[in-house]
């Protein structure tokens, strides 16, 4: 489950920031100077603390599922069979 601040920091990214933030995100890698304002101006409407922040609860979501901590749905097959392993 998302930390209380994950859930609400994502409530108030669109769709269409989050795919801009993924783009912007394989554009300006790590080592690219003022990565996180590029960012920000790519995403539009969140500053570079922002986006900074967002990228850092996404790695710690990562951590936890890679860790086991979070557990993984019970997909359904089509057609309403069992789970789907």
């Amino acid at each position: 489950m998302a930390s209380m601040s994950m859930s609400s920091s994502r409530a108030q990214w669109t769709k269409k920031q989050d795919k801009l933030f993924e783009q912007a995100l394989a554009v300006y890698d790590k080592d690219t100077p003022d990565r996180w304002h590029n960012i920000a101006r790519a995403v539009g409407g969140k500053s570079a603390e922002e986006v900074r922040r967002y990228y850092e609860l996404l790695e710690e979501d990562v951590k936890r599922i890679e860790a086991g901590k979070v557990p993984f749905p019970a997909y359904r097959c089509p057609g309403g069979g069992g789970p789907n392993y």
